[in-house]
């Protein structure tokens, strides 16, 4: 079990308290969760960005599901089986995805075809550069979207993440673009 963030009854006494509509308790549980919460997602998903998703993905079934819980009882048994099932089927579309991926490597274009998959990209040099320097996640967002023109809801199931995830993804690889190539000669 993770370590715990506070006393566990003082974090069901919050969780009480939002229930009953306390939006200041609910924020000061939410925050007092996100320290640990993203230390327990990200030891198991070795990756941040993914990570990041799944902790949006728990703070809203948590959000959700703040009904089920039932005051007086222990909170943190609650909170950490909608973190560990959260994660679960993270690594388990993870691992989906990468079974219905085929691996590039070793597939060679012959010098004039990739002279010509060059020629009819619509990328320049630099927005290339600049997409190769995102985080994979990012990158595969960005991509299917405005490369591809899938819709958000098609790019999500292609990846296999919620379309609220997906945009979380594309908004990140925007603003780590425009940083990128701000920094680039025009």
């Amino acid at each position: 079990m993770p370590e715990q963030p506070n006393n566990s009854d003082d974090l069901g006494r919050l969780m009480a308290a939002a229930q009953k509509g306390n939006s200041e308790a609910y924020e000061r549980l939410l925050r007092q969760l996100l320290p640990p919460l993203r230390a327990f997602i990200i030891r198991r998903l070795r990756d941040s960005s993914a990570s990041e998703d799944v902790v949006q993905n728990v703070l809203l079934s948590i959000h959700r599901a703040r009904h089920s819980y039932t005051a007086g009882r222990p909170f943190e048994p609650w909170f950490w089986t909608i973190a560990r099932n959260a994660t679960v089927d993270a690594l388990r579309k993870r691992t989906q995805r990468l079974q219905r991926e085929a691996s590039l490597d070793g597939l060679e274009l012959a010098g004039d075809g990739l002279r010509r998959l060059e020629a009819a990209s619509p990328l320049t040099s630099s927005l290339r550069s600049a997409l190769g320097e995102l985080p994979p996640a990012q990158r595969e967002a960005v991509e299917l979207i405005h490369l591809h023109q899938l819709s958000v809801r098609e790019a999500a199931s292609r990846l296999g993440v919620t379309p609220g995830a997906l945009k979380v993804r594309a908004h990140r690889g925007y603003k780590a673009l425009r940083l990128l190539l701000a920094d680039r000669p025009a």
